[in-house]
């Protein structure tokens, strides 16, 4: 088919033409006298921008020349930045800067090239003051009340764009220096000696702390396509953070660390960044985190970070690669309505051996040379809406198929089995040895412990230590609940199986490794079978501590009450269950008589309460014993009439002026919480203690903190 020709006379053509070619000329004409006014217009761009950084910064910029130097690229000299009382910010001899034209025209301002020659940026910290707090003031005076919420999505967007944009596709860099000088106590040197980015390349060389070390940050770099695949190492020798030694008494070093931005782009309402990061040989020593070194040999993620309007999330779509283990997370953090914090783990059915040599090396010390084999699979699951946290969720199963432990590691998991030699440890200092078996006169076989302490103690610990593994989910999740709630550590979910492991098999250092090897090895024994159930709670009671310088049932049954643990009564049996989450307040239960103090009587009608419905012990309105406790006469004449003061100084049973480590936690168990005394029996019992022991007086500050804080639980539970 032929289009019909249109025939358009020629007097049109003519004035189109001359209509082109005077709008041509005109834009000539236009850009002519633009390029001739542009070195007035750039001054006065100078001088709006100087103004514009003291006004809102109360920053003193200060540049010698400023010219363009081509078409598009600005060259300035004798650059400086000084924040106002402050310390300078930065100097910089020669600084050219090339603009892409097309992104100028609709306002974005695209970095083509970039040159710098001698430059210096310093931050000085000095007490609570630095050269960077004019960004405070900026957000301060910015902080009138926002009437619209901030889309997170549209945020991030933003932000890695205009660090995209800023990012030359050429560039020349020639020593930079970068000090921070941190209250003179921790300093750091990073001098750029050289770094240029040609058509996307990107090579640099970076000198630390003097020659001291030489980084390099190499790769690829494509802005405009939002793409970078770059690595950072350094010559011949691990990366090291030198700071961090100083500063924070840290160490972490690596050999190289691989950062790869693949695409960042919109999935329908939500901005979506995808990306992996590796690193090699990553080592890191923390007090918080273990006493050793801790090497992360080779790992991997790769992610992909979702951004919503009100939240930020991890997809369970990433990776993270531990040698030949993988797993899958998800971490999300919603910012409104309400604050809610989600995390999932999840890792498939996979060689259980694989998944042990994961392990960084120094993690678990006391499972080296582990071989175990089949497979395991593990999910985790954890939510909390702030708004709501008793609706708090949580879930964690370590699932084993076929699994089999073919060598035990560095430590002996099946020592306890057999006659053993236990040393509390106080302070980083061991205590004693302790013979776990039948030639110590106070050990005690299970079967010759008076049931009332058993079960009173089974019941205020571990209600269901013969039914779980190991874990008690749901003491778990109470204990995350009454965190959050308190904002700060109070309570710990650990059953007697973790106290007993933590006691027996690890370190006394706290910290996060040591808690990630308990759980470990509870989980080997637990499921393995490695010791029984009355075997290891024949051991927990002869080993758990029950006083200053008292460790088990033994001793404290015959320091307290000048019995045999199997003559114990059930007012005796609650009282030592009582006393085990804080042992060393335990002589200041009683009064001067030998007496439990009145504050005591409700948790034992609680606790006996509780006994009874499950059929533990006979149904007893008179209080379950607790008029009928009555602490030895050998030991009533430390405790002086109507007041608290205690002398420990006398105990007849070791030295009363160290304090031995705790079997439990700090926090006190579930009826101790519940209940404390009144505030007016605390007042008028707690008269002169201002002459109590050192020791005796921290005991007792506490114990009346807790009672104080406890009483209104108190009051609530029994109205």
């Amino acid at each position: 088919m032929h289009l019909p020709k249109i025939n358009i006379p020629k007097k049109y053509i003519k004035v189109g033409a001359w209509v082109i070619g005077i709008l041509l000329v005109a834009f000539i004409i236009l850009g002519s006298v633009a390029y001739s006014k542009r070195e007035a217009l750039l001054q006065k761009m100078v001088a709006k921008a100087i103004k514009k950084a003291n006004d809102d910064y109360g920053l003193d910029v200060k540049i010698g020349k400023a010219g363009f130097s081509g078409l598009s690229t600005v060259s300035m000299q004798n650059i400086s930045v000084v924040p106002k009382d402050r310390d300078t910010l930065t100097t910089i001899a020669d600084l050219a800067i090339g603009v892409k034209l097309f992104p100028l025209l609709v306002g974005n301002v695209n970095i083509a090239e970039l040159k710098l020659n001698t430059g210096k940026l310093s931050i000085v910290l000095k007490d609570s003051l630095t050269n960077l707090d004019f960004i405070l003031k900026r957000k301060k005076k910015d902080s009138p009340e926002k009437t619209t919420k901030t889309d997170l999505s549209e945020l991030a967007h933003d932000l890695l764009n205009q660090v995209l944009d800023k990012i030359p596709e050429d560039m020349e860099m020639k020593n930079l220096l970068f000090t921070l000088n941190d209250n003179d106590t921790a300093k750091l040197s990073l001098l750029t000696t050289s770094a240029i980015i040609d058509d996307g390349d990107l090579k640099s060389t970076i000198l630390v702390n003097n020659d001291e070390s030489t980084w390099h940050v190499n790769g690829k770099i494509k802005p405009s396509r939002q793409q970078m695949d770059v690595i950072f190492f350094a010559d011949k020798k691990k990366v090291e953070l030198p700071y961090l030694n100083n500063k924070l008494h840290a160490k972490l070093s690596f050999d190289t660390i691989r950062t790869e931005l693949k695409n960042a782009a919109y999935s329908g309402d939500n901005y979506k960044i995808t990306g992996s990061w590796s690193i090699k040989n990553l080592l890191i020593n923390h007090p918080k985190i273990a006493a050793n070194d801790i090497i992360v040999k080779d790992a991997k993620i790769d992610a992909d970070m979702l951004v919503g309007p009100n939240f930020v999330a991890l997809d369970s779509s990433s990776t993270v690669f531990l040698k030949d283990a993988t797993f899958h997370p998800y971490l999300k953090y919603t910012l409104s309505p309400n604050k809610i914090y989600e995390l999932k783990m999840h890792a498939d059915e996979q060689d259980a051996q694989a998944m042990i040599n994961a392990f960084p090396v120094g993690l678990f010390e006391s499972l080296e040379g582990l071989q175990v084999k089949g497979k395991v699979k593990y999910d985790l699951n954890f939510y909390l809406d702030s708004s709501i946290p008793d609706s708090l969720k949580f879930s964690s199963a370590l699932t084993p198929y076929d699994f089999k432990i073919v060598k035990l590691g560095k430590t002996d998991l099946q020592k306890i089995n057999s006659v053993f030699v236990y040393t509390p440890y106080e302070r980083g200092k061991p205590m004693r040895d302790i013979t776990i078996g039948p030639s110590n006169p106070n050990f005690t076989p299970l079967s010759e412990i008076s049931s009332n302490f058993k079960n009173a103690l089974l019941t205020s610990e571990d209600p269901s230590f013969f039914t779980h593994h190991g874990f008690v989910e749901e003491s778990i999740r109470k204990s995350f609940v009454i965190n959050f709630q308190k904002k700060k550590f109070v309570r710990g979910g650990s059953t007697i199986s973790m106290q007993l492991v933590k006691n027996v098999f690890l370190s006394r250092n706290k910290t996060l490794a040591r808690k990630a090897e308990e759980i470990l090895i509870v989980w080997l024994i637990e499921n393995n079978r490695l010791v029984s159930k009355q075997r290891m709670l024949e051991v927990y009671f002869n080993i758990i501590e029950m006083g200053r310088n008292i460790y088990g049932i033994g001793e404290a049954s015959r320091q307290y009450f000048g019995k045999s643990p199997s003559e114990l009564n059930i007012g005796e049996g609650i009282f030592l269950a009582n006393i085990v989450p804080n042992p060393k307040i335990a002589m200041f239960k009683f009064q001067g008589d030998g007496s439990l103090k009145e504050y005591m009587l409700p948790y034992f009608r609680y606790m006996g309460r509780i006994m009874a419905r499950r059929g533990l012990t006979p149904a007893d309105t008179s209080g379950y014993g607790f008029y009928n406790v009555r602490l030895r006469e050998g030991l009533r004449q430390y405790l002086l009439p109507d007041s608290a003061k205690v002398d420990t100084t006398g105990f007849d049973d070791g030295d009363a002026s160290t304090e031995p480590v705790k079997m439990q936690d700090e926090s006190k168990n579930l009826f101790d919480r519940l209940f404390g005394r009144s505030k007016k029996d605390t007042v008028s019992r707690n008269l002169g203690l201002e002459d109590t022991v050192k020791k005796s007086k921290k005991d007792l500050r506490r114990e009346r903190r807790e009672q104080r804080r406890l009483e209104k639980e108190k009051e609530k539970l029994l109205n």
